[in-house]
């Protein structure tokens, strides 16, 4: 409320003197200062603006950092893939098609009993114009411990009898599989010394049986696995003793130096082999066969470039004694590994063309490899007997 008592004009003689000494009241007090540069309440503002100046500063900082880290990430694969898109341009060498020398895999319905004649017959029909010499055909899978159930293949020697009647120079071969222990608690340990000796006896059994060859599909098999190295010594010295086939089916080869060692730390699976690995496959059976597929390309062109590079990297790697095929994808996933749109038979047979092309054009021991044959469709064969068969 307003005070009601009236204040005397004169002046006391209790008041202060003015400041230049002069007698009379006060100046007025300092009222509080709004512009923030005194008192509490500007101490307040001042610093309520600083908050705010940090928090500008920081969120600039964190749009930077999250634009240097899309870029980092972004550059080298845009880098990457213009490169196999370039990759997959130009025209194939002249000559560039099948040695004669191409496989197959064929699914488990061959020799547990859903297959006879008629499906045979059928099948012979429609390999007898093209370059296929191998089958790989699924009499696994193994167990763990490296064993092979016999009850799994029933008929087999029926399989491989006909074959060898019905189609002359066509050579069966036994695919033995399994899962490998490497990026999961199950599957088979290759460290384990009873394992690898239980699969070379699966290897002596299937060729007791009659099959030309052993195939062997395990995985995920990582780079540098030195008990793989071994398990293939002692394999091979069987089928040497039986003048009989050992093949591989291979991972792909690093697109970048390494990149396998990245991937498994980033995703938790190499993927990859490094091409030094490769080599050292290679050059300890008689038939390699890289699964040149589930590649994660978006593009037909680029997954027709990665082809292209993926042949050209295991030419390289390849010794010319050892048969070298690269997989077709006979089958339709979509996935983010592998997109049915980009993954085609067509391009892919254009990239082998094109890697070959470049690399060592007349290598005789090189093929292809189709996967599968259950899956595939009209278009599939199609696409193999017009780019590659002619």
């Amino acid at each position: 409320m307003e005070d009601t008592e009236p204040r005397s004009t004169e002046p006391s003689s209790t008041e202060p003197k003015a400041a230049d000494g002069a007698d009379g009241p006060p100046g007025p007090p300092a009222p509080d200062d709004e512009s923030g540069t005194g008192g509490a309440g500007g101490n307040r503002d001042a610093e309520g603006e600083a908050e705010a100046s940090r928090r500008k500063r920081r969120r600039t900082r964190i749009r930077r950092t999250a634009i240097a880290v899309l870029l980092i990430l972004l550059v080298p694969l845009l880098t990457a893939e213009t490169a196999l898109r370039i990759n997959y341009m130009g025209d194939p060498a002249d000559g560039t098609y099948t040695r004669n020398r191409d496989a197959i895999w064929l699914g488990h319905a061959w020799v547990d009993g859903r297959k006879d004649d008629a499906d045979l017959a059928a099948f012979a029909r429609r390999v007898k114009a093209t370059g296929i010499r191998d089958l790989y055909v699924h009499t696994g899978p193994m167990e763990h411990d490296g064993t092979l159930p016999k009850s799994l293949y029933p008929r087999a020697r029926w399989l491989v009898d006909a074959v060898h009647r019905e189609m002359p120079g066509v050579r069966v071969q036994a695919f033995l599989g399994d899962v490998l222990a490497t990026e999961s608690p199950d599957g088979m340990r290759l460290e384990k010394a009873a394992t690898r000796a239980a699969v070379v006896d699966s290897a002596r059994q299937v060729l007791d049986v009659g099959y030309d060859g052993v195939h062997l599909d395990l995985e995920p098999l990582h780079s540098g696995d030195r008990n793989y190295l071994s398990l293939l010594d002692d394999v091979r010295a069987v089928t040497r003793a039986r003048d009989a086939q050992l093949s591989v089916a291979a991972h792909q080869i690093d697109p970048l130096p390494g990149f396998h060692s990245f991937w498994g730390t980033v995703a938790g699976h190499p993927k990859w082999w490094s091409q030094a690995f490769f080599g050292q496959v290679a050059r300890r059976v008689d038939q390699i066969a890289v699964m040149s597929y589930d590649t994660m390309q978006p593009l037909e062109s680029l997954y027709g470039g990665y082809v292209a590079q993926q042949t050209a990297l295991a030419l390289e790697a390849t010794p010319p004694t050892t048969h070298l095929l690269m997989g077709l994808p006979f089958y339709h996933e979509n996935r983010f590994g592998h997109w049915n749109h980009a993954e085609t038979v067509a391009a892919a047979v254009r990239g082998v063309r094109l890697g070959l092309s470049r690399t060592d054009a007349d290598r005789e021991r090189f093929g292809v490899a189709a996967y599968i044959d259950f899956a595939a469709t009209e278009e599939d064969w199609a696409s193999y007997r017009d780019g590659w068969v002619r």
